[in-house]
């Protein structure tokens, strides 16, 4: 079987979201298939494309470098199965079509898209639903919202859940905490701290969280900062004089974009990790936090119950009082904080690339054995 999967989502050295999924999955396929052949399509990044093979040996995997961009059909020939880890225009390529679907944001929170990104996502998604032989969908709330969008979809798709990588998001040692704690300090986070993570836009209510944390600035229930790490998205206007009205300016240290190391780091150290998203097809900081046996609170809605289990206390995300009240009760008591990091350490194992990849590749099996 000759599998091709398309790779741009990773082919810069600093991605999230899609890109991480895929890079992920390039790499644990290349552990556990040495007998299938696997085309790695890329217009961008050969060096970090090829990177993610790193199973020594894994001369059935190749890097298929699009110099001329000449597109999907000319740069691929003879392929069995075509893996588009995220939603792109259905390329015409004489193959079975699998399309990994992370969410719908675009249908169930629209206003948190310009019309020309909805217009743009819409295209997409016509092109490959019909066309697709398999969706994979990143969780039974995704799922859902595709049957409920696309009844045609229905029976074609199923859930296979993302991975985190154990190899990167862990507990820290006694020595790498003490060590973090110095980084920490010059990047402005001495002492305790909450954290939340996400691309700065309405859908990932930082604004929610802000109302909460001043809250308990408020109350005196925790003296320490607010770490924010993520890009800014759009509609980020007002934030600012949010955050002067409620008398947190000196209190919020934004952090941007951060490397892996650092957000390991981030999630090991901070008191506890807020996620209080109003939509998430995937949460990935979610499991990346479980994984480093974080404290978490995050919404009640989208998947992020669905991934939480009951490793998290689970919130309203519309009434900050609620946020601000389950994270008090994390902050008060050091045994329910306990308590629930072992949770999540635990929950963290059912989120394993290896899996992934297994389930993925049986999936690939599944559509060429179809033809």
């Amino acid at each position: 079987m000759h599998i091709a999967i398309n790779c741009r989502a990773f082919s810069k050295k600093e991605f999230t979201g899609i890109g991480r999924y895929a890079s992920s999955l390039v790499g644990s396929l290349s552990q556990i298939d040495p007998d299938n052949r696997y085309s790695l399509y890329t217009t961008r990044g050969w060096g970090q494309v090829r990177r993610r093979v790193c199973r020594e040996g894994s001369r059935n995997f190749r890097v298929c470098f699009d110099w001329l961009k000449r597109g999907v059909p000319k740069t691929l020939r003879s392929v069995d199965v075509y893996h588009a880890p995220g939603p792109e225009v259905t390329p015409d390529v004489a193959a079975r079509i699998v399309v990994t679907v992370h969410d719908l944001i675009y249908k169930t929170y629209p206003q948190g898209h310009t019309d020309e990104t909805l217009a743009l996502t819409e295209a997409q998604f016509r092109s490959f639903v019909g066309r697709a032989a398999k969706l994979i969908c990143s969780s039974r709330s995704t799922l859902d919202d595709l049957q409920k969008y696309f009844p045609e979809a229905r029976g074609k798709a199923c859930t296979i859940y993302q991975g985190v990588d154990k190899g990167v998001f862990y507990p820290l040692s006694g020595e790498e905490r003490r060590a973090a704690q110095g980084t920490l300090v010059r990047a402005g986070l001495e002492g305790p701290f909450l954290l939340f993570v996400g691309t700065i836009e309405p859908r990932k209510n930082l604004n929610g969280l802000l109302e909460a944390y001043a809250q308990l600035k408020g109350k005196k229930l925790f003296a320490g900062k607010l770490a924010v790490v993520g890009m800014a998205g759009w509609k980020t206007e007002g934030l600012a004089e949010s955050i002067e009205r409620l008398g947190i300016k000196g209190d919020v240290v934004f952090l941007g974009f951060v490397t892996t190391d650092r957000l390991r780091e981030l999630y090991n150290l901070a008191e506890v990790f807020v996620f209080p998203s109003f939509y998430e097809g995937f949460g990935y900081p979610i499991v990346e936090a479980f994984s480093c046996g974080a404290a978490v609170v995050t919404s009640n809605v989208s998947s992020c119950p669905e991934l939480a289990g009951d490793a998290a206390l689970i919130v309203n995300p519309g009434d900050s009082g609620e946020i601000a009240g389950a994270v008090a009760t994390l902050l008060n008591d050091l045994e329910i904080r306990n308590a629930f990091r072992e949770k999540a350490l635990a929950r963290a194992r059912e989120f394993d690339n290896l899996k992934t990849a297994r389930e993925t590749l049986s999936v690939y099996k599944e559509v060429y054995n179809s033809k």
